[in-house]
């Protein structure tokens, strides 16, 4: 655990409903590991323009991706909560969970439960049946759970609950099976009456003509519950514009994987090629970089200065 990254679990929790209380936009990055969390602590630009990333996204794809799994559900809870520790030990934003489909509602209690203990902040739970699909497969079938159904595991996991603080998010998972806008608003009115804090509108469409239109319509409709966007595939937009359309959290959810197999694929190649590493030292952070992230450097000053004391 790095140090300066301590926070206790309430004020962290607290952290993300604060946020979408005052309106702000909330960008979240995925992490699948104690440094690709430290990383997701970069900024762009420069005073009242700079931007950061507000929160964390533990994915399933990528937590399972990074340890040669597909995403199946097939990472088993015990381990996924170990990731999730390495992650809260790492830094202090908050952190939401995907949940997947959550398993029946006897595991949806247990998740939520030990998620919330973690200092987790939020968890999104999808309205498919399990065993779940991931939805960005062009090749799967998805199949909906029953809405009702659905609904009644959403309010078993809102009534386990301690803290006021920590979030349920229903994914919609309509417009990746196929159906329209309004079913997914029709899903959307059962997820809140039952106790859903928010949901997630998922597509893996090219342009985000069906996002937007049911961001449109979700407000219009009354909802006030925070929205959350996902835009892998329609990723021609910006998270500003979705913002303004009603979203409250937008998540960049499988990028920093994907960064780090583009990157190790190139330098395993180089290594290859030229049967030696000169070559890849353009492509690779130092190993003084590494220490500087990961707190080393901070532990032999803080080692330091009790020496200089004693």
């Amino acid at each position: 655990m790095t140090m300066a990254n301590r926070i206790l679990p309430e004020k962290r929790r607290a952290q993300l409903k604060e946020l979408l209380s005052a309106g702000r936009l909330v960008r979240a990055i995925e992490a699948h590991s104690g440094i690709s969390a430290l990383i997701s602590s970069e900024t762009a630009g420069n005073g009242v323009e700079s931007r950061h990333f507000d929160a964390l996204w533990v994915s399933s794809l990528t937590s399972s991706a990074a340890r040669g799994l597909p995403d199946m559900e097939l990472y088993a809870l015990e381990r996924r909560l170990e990731l999730i520790d390495e992650i809260l030990g790492a830094s202090a934003k908050p952190l939401i969970v995907d949940g997947d489909t959550g398993g029946d509602a006897n595991a949806f209690e247990y998740l939520c439960a030990r998620l919330e203990s973690a200092g987790v902040s939020a968890v999104v739970v999808e309205d498919k049946q399990h065993p779940k699909r991931n939805s960005l497969s062009l090749t799967s079938s998805h199949v909906l759970e029953d809405p009702e159904t659905f609904g009644r595991k959403l309010y078993r996991g809102r009534k386990v609950l301690l803290s006021p603080d920590f979030r349920i998010f229903a994914r919609l998972e309509s417009l990746i099976a196929g159906e329209t806008v309004e079913d997914a608003l029709r899903r959307a009115r059962i997820y809140v009456d039952h106790g859903a804090h928010g949901v997630m509108i998922h597509s893996k469409e090219r342009e985000p003509t069906s996002v937007l239109r049911f961001l449109d319509r979700f407000r219009e409709l009354g909802f006030t519950q925070p929205v959350i966007c996902v835009p892998t595939t329609y990723n021609n937009v910006r998270a500003e514009d979705l913002h303004a359309r009603g979203a409250n959290i937008v998540i960049h959810a499988n990028h920093l994987l994907r960064a780090a197999h583009f990157a190790m694929r190139q330098v395993c190649r180089s290594l290859l090629e030229n049967d030696r590493s000169m070559e890849a030292d353009n492509m690779i952070t130092p190993v003084s970089e590494i220490f500087r992230e990961v707190g080393y450097d901070a532990a032999l000053a803080r080692d330091s200065a009790r020496d200089s004391v004693s």
